[in-house]
């Protein structure tokens, strides 16, 4: 069963310890899924942009682990969780394990820099539509941390142009 949802900038979709977790599916603006550590710190588990799909994949016994809202306004199309999964639906679900099996891979075994790199192959349009701390909260480092990572990207591809 699904459905179709216009969501306001900043709308929350999922609380974390919700039951009965949804797909959402972004047919328009942006959504991103996050968590908040024990410190109180936002960690951002990934951004939906438009044709992505969105959720927490707990199990319908369990709570949701992840909160979900809208980074813009949006046009989502809401999927109750249902073993009947359309084609359609599972090839969007291939590539959101595939983006996840990446971020993973990434997260322990490259520097910021190269996270960085990823993160703008694997979200073309999203760096100038969400501040610079979500891209670092994703990218698991501090502003700072990615302000510097930028600074040394830029030096390096100028130290490679003018060799």
């Amino acid at each position: 069963m699904q459905r179709r949802i216009q969501v306001k900038r900043g709308q929350i979709l999922q609380s974390t310890g919700d039951k009965n977790t949804k797909i959402f599916v972004v047919e328009s603006g942006l959504l991103r899924s996050y968590t908040i550590g024990n410190n109180g710190k936002e960690h951002i588990f990934m951004f939906a942009p438009e044709t992505w799909i969105i959720a927490d994949v707990c199990s319908p016994e369990e709570p949701a682990q992840l909160m979900i809202d809208a980074i813009e306004e949006s046009i989502v199309q809401v999927h109750i969780k249902d073993p009947d999964i359309t084609i359609a639906n599972k090839q969007m679900l291939r590539k959101r394990f595939f983006v996840m099996q990446n971020r993973i891979i990434n997260l322990i075994s490259t520097t910021a820099i190269e996270r960085y790199d990823n993160f703008l192959d694997t979200y073309p349009n999203i760096v100038q539509r969400v501040p610079q701390r979500m891209v670092a909260s994703f990218l698991g480092i501090t502003p700072e941390a990615l302000s510097k990572a930028k600074s040394d990207r830029i030096k390096k591809r100028n130290d490679k142009q003018n060799s």
